[in-house]
């Protein structure tokens, strides 16, 4: 709840607002501390330059209701906003939970954010800091890190033990290993490369941003790892560039080319680089998972530019839509040294992960727009060579919903004679919307990395998919608003018009954010979570999560 009793916004304003005194030489140091800062915890909702989201997250950049409220920002920051608010006339009644952050560091990103993107300057002290968040129900920061702990281990699957392996000191995003047992390799959003021991859980950071050459530190962002037959390590890579008249995802596919004393893969160098116009404000998905499919080949998820076909209406964003490379699955060739991208498949909104079955059948799974439409789960066919790619939908059609349905005013018509491949149908019992059958999951559930189970797994899940679910970050419909924070097993069934079902069982909750799951060897799981509340609501704040292991039982 915000604090019941502050100091009025105009006293604040007046103290922030002076001209800083030539006295105060360590103003750039407190500004890089804050941009630092802010990269970490506050760009992946607020975007890299404080635009935010249309209706969903309140842009900083020129932002009034900042100017008006910094008491209220600041109570904000350490303890979570939960009421409606109005920026630059838009309404935003989303749910910010507290960030994890010390009295001086929420100081040192506010005085970064005042000083940005067209906001009038100004500067907030750590004292100031400590003053607010004693008015909330947060009053120390030790109260907001007892709220945030590691919640208990939920129970484990018939069948399997549970434990914690590492607990993480960065936030990741994907695991790889050899699938034999090996070292595990957990990636880091920034470019931070850590190996752990599978016997002992020991951590050791292997790769650092300054390691990807060419490119700067905070400003890109890794999303995809995978390890090939040689043990190389293959990253992807986004790069937002304030190039103009309009901003571009410089995107790179980046693969180790040595290896340390200790046998792990060093010096990633770019392998393939290809851009296009960055898309409007945070919608711009990127490039994230990358795997090898059964024929060789290297396959990559090209997430969408847009959350739902818009236009945009900032002038430094491109107004168009997506573009040839975006909402799509593309394959390379790994061997080509000037590879080209082959389209596969089209309208593919994010496709977090994808998968083949064990009869060669490649399945991805994908997070859906702000709209209360179904997260999916589809069907990829590649086409022959030189034929026409199957279009998934986006953004024209969402899950399972009529061709005509205008999930936005600015849902753009399908051109004629387009067909679309409708999603997996999911027929439960879990994760179905409104308790009827679901293409595919409920709505801002978020599913993640997507992994196949084959003979060798126990009766129960053999033969099936397991997919996390990172759960919810904006409040669905329902009386159910939240979703996900678990891990879903599907047992896949094909009916003789084509048509794919998902028998869908919950496997493992409440979790983390579960963020990708790994097989290290026949009958180990590796789950990654990537923070540490296992639902929304608690509004407990943001830190680095870890990993979990399900052994099978003998």
């Amino acid at each position: 709840m915000p604090p019941t009793r502050l100091p009025t916004a105009a006293a604040w304003w007046l103290a922030l607002s002076l001209p800083l005194a030539a006295a105060e030489p360590d103003l750039a140091a407190t500004l890089a501390r804050g941009q630092t800062l802010f990269f970490a915890h506050c760009s992946m909702c607020h975007g890299a330059t404080g635009d935010g989201i249309l209706g969903v997250y309140p842009p900083l950049a020129g932002s009034d209701w900042l100017a008006a409220n910094l008491p209220d920002a600041i109570a904000g920051v350490v303890s979570g906003l939960n009421k409606e608010i109005v920026v630059k006339g838009q309404t935003y009644r989303g749910q910010m939970p507290p960030i994890m952050l010390e009295d001086a560091q929420v100081a040192d990103v506010l005085t970064f954010v005042l000083n940005s993107w067209g906001n009038p300057g100004g500067r907030v002290r750590a004292d100031e800091v400590k003053a607010i968040r004693a008015t909330t129900p947060f009053k120390t920061f030790d109260d907001l890190k007892k709220a945030a702990d590691y919640r208990p281990l939920p129970p484990a699957p018939e069948g399997f033990t549970l434990r914690e392996l590492v607990r993480l000191t960065d936030f990741g995003v994907r695991l790889a290993s050899d699938g034999r047992g090996g070292p595990l390799y957990v990636l880091g959003q920034a470019g931070g490369l850590w190996r752990v021991d599978p016997g002992t859980g020991n951590l050791k950071q292997i790769l650092w941003p300054r390691d990807f050459v060419g490119l700067k530190p905070l400003d890109f962002q890794t999303l995809g790892l995978v390890r090939d037959t040689e043990g190389r390590l293959w990253f992807t890579i986004n790069q937002r560039v304030a190039t103009r008249p309009h901003e571009t995802n410089e995107v790179a596919i980046f693969r180790t080319t040595a290896f340390n004393d200790e046998g792990d893969p060093i010096a990633p160098r770019p392998w393939f680089q290809t851009s296009y116009p960055w898309g409007n404000s945070f919608y711009n998905h990127g490039i994230s998972d990358l795997r090898f499919g059964p024929d060789g080949m290297l396959y990559v998820s090209s997430g969408s530019r847009t959350d739902g076909g818009e236009a945009g209406n900032v002038d430094h964003f491109a107004k168009i839509g997506e573009t040839e490379i975006t909402a799509a699955l593309w394959r390379l060739d790994p061997r080509a040294a000037q590879p080209k991208i082959e389209v596969i498949a089209r309208g593919i909104r994010n496709a977090y992960s994808f998968a083949w079955d064990g009869s060669g059948n490649l399945f991805s799974v994908s997070n859906g727009p702000d709209a209360h439409a179904p997260e999916e789960m589809d069907h990829i066919v590649p086409p022959p060579p030189g034929g026409t790619p199957r279009h998934h939908g986006f953004p024209y059609q969402f899950g399972d919903a009529p061709a005509d349905t205008k999930w936005y005013p600015h849902t753009p018509a399908a051109p004629p004679g387009l067909n679309f491949v409708r999603p997996v149908l999911n027929v439960g019992p879990a994760a179905l919307m409104y308790g009827k059958p679901t293409s595919t999951f409920n709505a801002h559930s978020s599913p993640t990395g997507l992994t196949w189970l084959g003979a060798e797994w126990p009766e129960r899940i053999r033969q099936g998919f397991l997919v996390g679910r990172l759960g919810s970050f904006v409040m669905g419909p329902g009386p159910e608003e939240e979703h996900g924070f678990d891990l879903l097993h599907l047992r896949m069934e094909r009916r003789s018009d084509g048509q794919w079902l998902a028998h869908t069982t919950t496997f493992l909750a409440p979790l983390g954010r579960p963020i990708d799951v790994h097989i290290g060897r026949p009958g180990t799981l590796y789950v990654l979570e990537y923070t540490r509340p296992t639902d929304l609501k608690s509004r407990a704040g943001w830190l680095p999560g870890r990993i979990l292991v399900l052994e099978a039982k003998q």
